[in-house]
């Protein structure tokens, strides 16, 4: 469980806002979408902090013109758990609305539409697929 000062939480939003992403995606090829909070940036410590306070990865991104670009790196938290309450701590604090309005979906449906054992009936599948076209129509 991540517990976050508000400061803490605060500050995260403002990099979330700025830098970062709230998506569903897909781990592998024939999964449903999970959520997932990225965020991308040039900066190595930011990143290193941050994964300190709420776990996730860091990855190196592949850079084509080391002699024009700075190194950039990803850092993707993609655990359910972790998601979930990341995005409980730190959606008071976003600004972006689409960004919040996407935390807020996330939080609100996710569990009710996801089954642990990931087999669907059909009436169950359409509400998860349901949960995924509204998410991406925010």
């Amino acid at each position: 469980m991540i517990n976050l000062k508000d400061w803490e939480a605060a500050y995260l939003a403002g990099i979330i806002d700025g830098e970062g992403s709230i998506t569903l995606t897909r781990i592998h090829e024939n999964e449903h979408r999970r959520p997932c909070i990225s965020i991308a940036s040039t900066d190595l410590e930011l990143l290193e902090y941050i994964q300190k306070l709420t776990t996730g990865h860091i990855s190196k991104k592949k850079n084509y013109n080391p002699s024009r670009h700075l190194n950039s790196y990803s850092f993707t938290i993609k655990n359910k758990n972790n998601v979930l309450n990341i995005l409980k701590e730190v959606t008071p604090y976003l600004r972006v609305e689409k960004k919040k309005k996407r935390a807020a979906w996330i939080l609100e449906h996710y569990n009710k539409v996801t089954k642990r054992n990931g087999k669907y009936s059909k009436e169950c599948l359409k509400r998860k697929m349901d949960f995924e076209e509204g998410f991406f129509n925010l």
